[in-house]
């Protein structure tokens, strides 16, 4: 990569990089590069993608199921029609 174009980038981002900085970050931005290249050149799968592991349903069963009677969980508070009345907000 071009280092005047690691300057101008760095410009941008608002840093100040000396001569030497720019010339080894325009060498390690190439060789970034390069290895993208060469990812390029892989051959492309025919399925969707990859996955060492066998993702299967992981969720249980949803079984609804009473633990504490309702009766037991109302008691003590203000009630309306069986509705948990709370203070009124303005």
């Amino acid at each position: 990569m071009d280092w005047k174009v690691v300057e101008s980038v760095a410009r941008i981002a608002h840093l100040s990089l000396t001569e030497c900085e720019l010339e080894m970050y325009s060498l390690e931005l190439k060789d970034i590069l390069d290895y993208f290249e060469i990812l390029d050149e892989a051959p492309e799968m025919e399925s969707e993608g990859f996955n060492p592991i066998e993702i299967a349903d992981v969720l249980r069963s949803d079984i609804p199921e009473m633990e504490i009677p309702s009766e037991d969980c109302l008691r003590g508070m203000m009630l309306y029609d069986r509705y948990i009345k709370g203070p009124r907000l303005i």
